[in-house]
This record gives structure tokens, C-alpha cells and sequence, in this order.
């Protein structure tokens, strides 16, 4: 999983954590609005479409690819992605 995440571009990376930060269907343990307050903070900066409509995430296939991986997981192998996620994303 963490060579997918690694693969993606910034932009796919944010749109990944929104997912995983907004998911009722991921088992994240971690604070979900500290995440997604980190991930729409720098997507903000770098996406225009983020910006300016509601993105219909289905059309990011690779995104919606590693969020079901992610959710095929056991509770804690999704947390350490998640927080790998997390800690990638510099702000």
C-alpha cells in the first residue's frame, strides 16, 4: 500500500486523506477532523478544482483504488497508513 500512496501525485494523496478523514467505512482511530483540517488545508493551496467545485472523487481511480485497499485492512494496518498519509503531507 505505502508503494501506491508513494506513486501518487500530491494532489491524489490529499484527496486520499479527505477520504479517509471524512469514510464512515475506514476504522481510523486518530483525531479524523485534525486530519481532515491538514489535508483540505494544503489541497486548498495546491488544487484549483478543489477550490472552486464539489469534486466527485469516483472519477480519481487510483484514489478510490487505495481507499478500498485501505478498507479491506484490519483496524490497525489502515491507522499506520493513515498516519503514514498523514505525516507525508508537510504544512
Amino acid at each position: 500500500m505505502v508503494n501506491i500512496i508513494n506513486s501518487m501525485r500530491l494532489k491524489d494523496k490529499l484527496r486520499l486523506g479527505i477520504c479517509l478523514s471524512t469514510s464512515d467505512w475506514s476504522n481510523i482511530l486518530y483525531n479524523k477532523t485534525e486530519m481532515y483540517e491538514k489535508f483540505d488545508t494544503v489541497i486548498k493551496e495546491v488544487d484549483e478544482e478543489y477550490r472552486t467545485i464539489i469534486i466527485n472523487f469516483a472519477k480519481y481511480k487510483l484514489v478510490m483504488f487505495a481507499m478500498a485497499k485501505i478498507m479491506e485492512m484490519e483496524t490497525a494496518e489502515q491507522n499506520k497508513v493513515t498516519l503514514y498519509l498523514f505525516n507525508l503531507i508537510k504544512i
